[in-house]
């Protein structure tokens, strides 16, 4: 079974998980570094800034007949 579990290193190293898990010992793990820590990660500026624009576009009735034929 593979399963992905969050974590983040402490300021002393040790590698501390966000949820709680059981882990089996010996178990073998695999730890991957992220480029960035999870309180640095921040929405996509782009997507947020046109989203509003972007429901505008597809509210109207135009897109509305012109998507009609999948529904």
């Amino acid at each position: 079974m593979h399963e992905t579990l969050e974590a983040i290193v402490d300021a002393d190293g040790s590698i501390r998980l966000l949820e709680p898990a059981t882990l089996p010992v010996g178990g073998r793990l695999l730890v991957t570094l992220l480029a960035d820590a999870p309180e640095e990660r921040l929405p996509d500026e782009t997507a947020l800034l046109s989203e509003a624009v972007l429901a505008e576009d597809w509210s109207r009735a135009e897109e509305d007949r012109a998507w009609s034929h999948l529904q």
